[in-house]
């Protein structure tokens, strides 16, 4: 699940404030998990703008809308028809879908109302912990189904570091909470799984290439069974 954070309302404030007619658009999937993107987060945030525009220069925010995912261009074009006079559309969506937005209508500035931070996952209610980061080479099978990558704080492929106490990540200290050693969690996972021996494997320097250091990454389906 993507996970995205609200931006700061001054710097919303200041992107939007030269204009005078904006939409605020809602995106129901992912984010809207995150309490950041659904029906409520743009009701709250058209309020928070309104207020915020109350004396000096007016801002007409036009009725929010909403859309199942922003991500989809499928979903955009058939069903979504701009009030006349939007000059520029505020989107409560991941950093994918105000790009999708963007690509969709051309003419108009398509602003983010939110940063995207992570792809999670929900643990308990209300709490999304981080679990991958999309590098595009899952060594998942490897780790006992725990990532290394997005979930050591220095992505270390031969674990622990010398930073790790009681089960502990060294980051403790300044994240202001207990942060579980990925490494750790990895060897007692594989005890559990008898698979200890993977442990013993060295990783190789690692290829980032699939990760997005070979530039932006694109999936085709195909057209044929997967297997």
């Amino acid at each position: 699940m993507i996970v995205g954070e609200h931006k700061p309302i001054q710097e919303i404030i200041d992107s939007v404030k030269e204009y005078t007619n904006i939409l605020v658009v809602g995106c129901q999937t992912c984010v809207a998990v995150s309490l950041t993107g659904g029906d409520r987060a743009a009701r709250l945030l058209t309020e928070a703008l309104s207020n915020a525009f109350k004396e000096g220069k007016a801002l007409h925010i036009f009725e929010n809308s909403m859309m199942e995912r922003q991500c989809e261009r499928d979903w955009i074009e058939p069903f979504f028809d701009l009030p006349k006079g939007v000059e520029a559309i505020l989107s409560l969506a991941c950093g994918a879908g105000v790009q999708t937005m963007a690509d969709a209508f051309p003419g108009i500035p398509v602003l983010p109302a939110l940063n995207t931070t992570f792809i999670g996952a929900l643990d308990q209610p209300g709490v999304l912990n981080e679990k991958c980061a999309g590098c595009g080479d899952c060594i998942l099978g490897l780790t006992g189904g725990i990532c290394p990558i997005a979930r050591c704080a220095k992505r270390l492929f031969n674990g622990p570091c010398g930073g790790s106490s009681k089960g502990k990540c060294e980051v403790s200290i300044s994240m202001g909470r207990d942060v579980d050693c990925a490494w750790h969690q990895i060897i007692d996972r594989l005890k559990e799984l008898d698979k200890l021996d993977n442990y013993e494997k060295i990783s190789q320097v690692r290829n980032w290439t699939p990760s997005g250091a070979g530039g932006p990454r694109q999936l085709v389906y195909p057209g044929e069974p997967l297997f």
